[in-house]
């Protein structure tokens, strides 16, 4: 972020925010050492700055009722700028589609998508997915089961390399 350079506070600040977005303001000037109205501007700054883009509850999807997972790998006929970025405006519109990323190797986008069953990822895979201008071709894996979920970074391996690194 231009302009604003991360201090040992700012990243325990995000480290704790990323584990717990609810605590408090006082509990988290706690965790990390400072008093509350310090670490409100630090908090106000780095959302300012884009290093907290928002705060979400972490839902679980299979006991809302979405239990089919399925990971898309996407190649388009064009990789020009304009075919790539009109893929991923078409992605940010269709609700099962959680997330979309653009590769370098043999596919273009991977996207993970959820939906009720799997009647309702059919009929997006053959109505809106494979149909999509661009889209040559799409490979689909169902996951079966999740190992490891963790949202952010790992902010202790960048405290190490720093510490290393002083």
């Amino acid at each position: 972020m231009p302009g604003h350079r991360l201090d040992p506070i700012d990243r325990k600040i995000l480290a704790e925010l990323q584990a717990d977005g609810r605590m408090t303001n006082v509990e988290l000037a706690k965790r990390v050492g400072i008093s509350a109205p310090p670490c409100l501007r630090r908090v106000r700054t780095l959302e300012d700055a884009g290093y907290i883009r928002g705060y979400h509850a972490d839902v679980d999807s299979r006991e809302l009722g979405f239990e089919v997972q399925v990971f898309a790998m996407v190649g388009l006929v064009s990789q020009a700028e304009a075919d790539l970025s009109a893929f991923e405006d078409r992605c940010r519109d269709w609700p099962l589609v959680r997330e979309c990323h653009m590769l370098n190797g043999e596919v273009d986008f991977i996207l993970k998508c959820v939906a009720p069953d799997l009647s309702t990822f059919q009929t997006f895979l053959t109505e809106d997915l494979t149909s999509a201008p661009n889209v040559a071709s799409v490979k689909t894996s169902l996951v079966i089961r999740g190992a490891k979920d963790t949202p952010g970074v790992p902010f202790e391996v960048l405290e190490e390399r720093l510490s290393r690194d002083a």
